[in-house]
């Protein structure tokens, strides 16, 4: 039986977590990769993610293998919960993200498999086309350090503002912006909140699992991110447990062609699968 949890903490306690996971990487010492399980658990956040992952545990469950769904409401907390033993893997994030989570918090965190893209879009309630953004306008966008630089980099291939040359945009933050020729105000937000901040900016650049979650019209967006683009999601796990044959078992089941049709059949608007 597939248990659903959804687990919703506050900023303080987010605040709180996160300086916990900052101190010393991963708590507790995970199963033996060698170990075999017919039952694991698998943090994501709600949206496409959350919807992908409940067909391919019914798939999962078709060979014997129970898939425990965790959801979180933020992008910092799968994270954490994985570094701390208290889930077996996560789906909700790309590699760049990763990378960061570890750089900061000294977690051995790894990719074990691709998903799908999730662009990001340019949305809004006030105008229909990116070149009737007006000078002085506010634009909101993800204030994490990877999604952030994806935004901007969005912004910039759009003609709203210019990086400075060269710039990593895994790593791009305001501070990176060599141009901004209509004096944008651009406004760091936590993710989950983008699409609510819609009705007080002009533009916002909205990570695809919340937008989904906010029933935002995808062919309503303004500028999408293009297949060009490096930030393909991934399943994740700790260092130790990369070679776990279950978990690696997970891996093709998601990968198989039955997920991918699914993705195809109802996501067309919205994810790319990347397997």
């Amino acid at each position: 039986m597939k248990l659903k949890t959804t687990i919703a903490l506050s900023l303080a306690a987010i605040a709180f977590a996160g300086v916990i996971s900052g101190c010393g990487g991963d708590k507790k010492p995970a199963a033996s990769s060698a170990a075999v399980k017919n039952e694991i658990s698998v943090g994501i956040t709600p949206g496409y993610s959350e919807q992908v992952m409940e067909y391919a545990a019914k798939e999962a469950a078709k060979q014997g293998l129970t898939v425990n769904i965790k959801t979180f409401s933020d992008y910092v907390t799968p994270d954490q919960a994985l570094a701390a033993g208290d889930i077996d893997l996560n789906s909700f994030q790309h590699g760049p993200f990763l990378q960061a989570f570890n750089e900061k918090n000294g977690t051995h965190l790894v990719s074990i498999g691709n998903t799908y893209l999730a662009p990001l879009r340019v949305y809004s309630n006030k105008i229909t086309s990116i070149k009737d953004v007006p000078d002085g306008a506010k634009v909101s966008i993800p204030n994490d350090p990877s999604n952030g630089g994806r935004a901007l980099l969005l912004l910039d291939h759009n003609g709203l503002l210019k990086l400075k040359p060269g710039t990593d945009p895994t790593k791009a933050t305001i501070n990176d912006i060599a141009e901004n020729p209509k004096k944008l105000e651009i406004i760091e937000l936590e993710a989950a909140q983008l699409p609510r901040s819609l009705d007080d900016v002009t533009i916002s650049v909205i990570n695809a699992g919340y937008a989904k979650s906010a029933n935002l019209d995808s062919k309503k967006a303004l500028a999408t991110e293009d297949n060009t683009s490096p930030y393909v999601n991934i399943i994740a796990a700790r260092e130790q447990d990369k070679d776990n044959p279950t978990y690696q078992k997970f891996v093709k089941i998601f990968q198989s062609d039955n997920v991918r049709k699914y993705i195809n059949d109802n996501f067309s608007d919205g994810l790319v699968p990347a397997f």
